[in-house]
């Protein structure tokens, strides 16, 4: 093997999530010509970075990005930041010839992405952005059904994404915890944090959205700084619906909130084409419902896929347990990293690389100048 020594950047949730794909994408996938090192870890508070190095096994710990970027025993860098800085380390990182990985949405918005893209296709580095869903064994199936044509003509595709944990006026914004609450450092609410997954999935099964028509709304219009203990206006949005049409032709409707009380990670897509359905819930991840409209009338039904088999009929499932025994969450990145350390043996790019992302980006730029218009917009 050929090691790959891996730089994280942030040590939040993601940088927990990702770090745990680092050490064991090798156990389950051995055949990988890349074996990741965790070989330095980054954040501004050096107490907290030391913790989370010693917990999780890097070897060492640096403060400043430019200096963990400076080094010379650093293949790959995986930004877990908030997404305000996404750009400026991606650049940098691109400039020192440095492979990336990075935390979804990429940017603050379009021209950001388009930046971001460039610098990495100029500086020829391996990249790819974190929209892990791709990944769950179930949604590369509705990926691979979709594309085999078993569904037909499609008509509708729909998605929401439900959450309720700022249900509570008393939630701050800003800060280490809550910065996703806070404009300065999201960018935008639950557009960029939540949907930009519903739309990811969906121009990956379902191609290219031509025109959106949106509304947003912010319920809590101040909250209390968690830095300087101030209250201030909100800036982002709380909650986003919107309307489109995708380049096939087909009609989609896709909804988030964080304010639908009871639904803690509610994502789920359906897809309905002329000759079957399919839809998805992650809070039963390992299953795909499907409905094919040419069964027999007497049992025509939705059935429940329990997407476990080996053999190949399941994506990724032959790495795990027997079939009938599920795996989580956490697979799905050990899955993408799987993925992208195969690539780079083949110097081929990993979806969804900095430029699939823009459009992901654009979508998103797009709904939120249709709501603030009240008008439709062409992405």
């Amino acid at each position: 093997m050929t090691e790959l020594r891996i730089g994280m950047i942030g040590y939040g949730f993601m940088g927990r999530a990702h770090t745990n794909a680092y050490k064991r994408v090798s156990d389950f996938f051995p055949e990988l010509k890349y074996k990741p090192v965790l070989q330095a870890v980054c954040g501004r508070n050096k107490e907290n970075a030391t913790a989370f190095a010693n917990q999780w096994g890097y070897a060492s710990v640096e403060t400043d990005y430019n200096a963990l970027l400076s080094r010379d025993d650093i293949d790959a860098v995986d930004i877990c930041v908030p997404n305000d800085r996404h750009r400026e380390i991606a650049l940098a990182a691109a400039a020192k010839g440095k492979m990336i990985l990075c935390e979804k949405p990429l940017a603050m918005d379009t021209t950001q992405a388009e930046e971001m893209a460039d610098a990495v296709d100029k500086a020829g580095v391996a990249n790819t952005v974190w929209y892990n869903y791709r990944r769950v064994p179930a949604v590369s199936l509705a990926k691979a059904l979709v594309d085999s044509g078993k569904l037909g003509r499609i008509y509708h595709y729909r998605s929401n994404f439900l959450q309720d944990w700022c249900i509570s006026e008393d939630v701050p914004q800003g800060g280490a915890s809550t910065w996703r609450l806070e404009a300065a450092s999201a960018g935008s609410g639950v557009t960029g944090d939540l949907l930009a997954h519903c739309i990811d999935t969906a121009l990956w099964l379902n191609g290219g959205v031509a025109n959106v028509t949106a509304m947003t709304e912010t319920f809590v219009k101040e909250r209390t700084h968690a830095e300087t203990g101030k209250k201030e206006p909100v800036g982002i949005d709380d909650a986003c619906a919107f309307l489109c049409r995708f380049k096939n032709g087909s009609l989609g409707v896709f909804e988030s909130t964080r304010y639908a009380c009871g639904h803690k990670a509610l994502y789920t897509f359906e897809i309905n084409g002329a000759d079957a359905s399919i839809r998805w819930d992650l809070h039963d991840l390992h299953r795909l419902e499907y409905f094919d409209h040419d069964d027999e009338g007497r049992v025509r039904g939705w059935r429940s896929i329990h997407v476990t088999d080996h053999g190949g009929d399941h994506p990724y499932m032959e790495r795990w347990w027997v079939p009938g025994l599920q795996i989580g969450y956490e697979h799905s990145f050990v899955h993408q990293l799987a993925d992208f350390l195969a690539a780079l043996e083949k110097n081929a790019p990993c979806s969804p690389t900095f430029r699939d992302a823009v459009e992901t980006q654009k979508v998103c730029d797009a709904v939120l100048k249709s709501a603030a218009a009240r008008s439709w917009e062409t992405v």
